[in-house]
């Protein structure tokens, strides 16, 4: 793959917000939902170890010929930006995992192209 690292974009794309919410809807209540993208849109962005947001969620790593994956890494490989992920924070005291509302696919091409990749965040905290 060569030794270019992830670029990234300064925020996420529009579509990343109704992904995001049509994943939680599986999830979450609307209100849930709702207070989750406006934290996101106020949010300031963080930087997590692509390693570190796989174990927090505890998702598998997706195999580099998924097609969404693979996808990711060509635009990885051609210097293209790619999307901030949106992330729902966990809860080590009653053992819920951390989610990924949209961008597990850029996780796993990040860890990829090297497990250590800093990955720009936004954080929503749900009670």
């Amino acid at each position: 793959m060569g030794e270019r690292g992830v670029t990234w974009m300064a925020e996420p794309e529009a579509h990343d917000f109704p992904a995001a919410v049509a994943y939680l809807s599986l999830l979450a209540s609307t209100a849930d939902i709702d207070a989750a993208v406006a934290q996101w849109r106020s949010a300031s962005v963080v930087h997590q170890k692509a390693k570190d947001i796989l174990r927090a969620t505890r998702l598998a790593l997706l195999p580099r010929d998924n097609p969404h994956v693979a996808s990711d890494l060509a635009k990885i490989h051609k210097g293209h930006a790619l999307s901030p992920v949106l992330l729902v924070r966990g809860d080590l005291s009653v053992d819920r995992p951390a989610q990924i509302a949209d961008g597990y696919h850029r996780v796993c091409a990040s860890y990829w192209t090297a497990e250590n990749t800093d990955i720009p965040c936004l954080i929503a905290q749900l009670d």
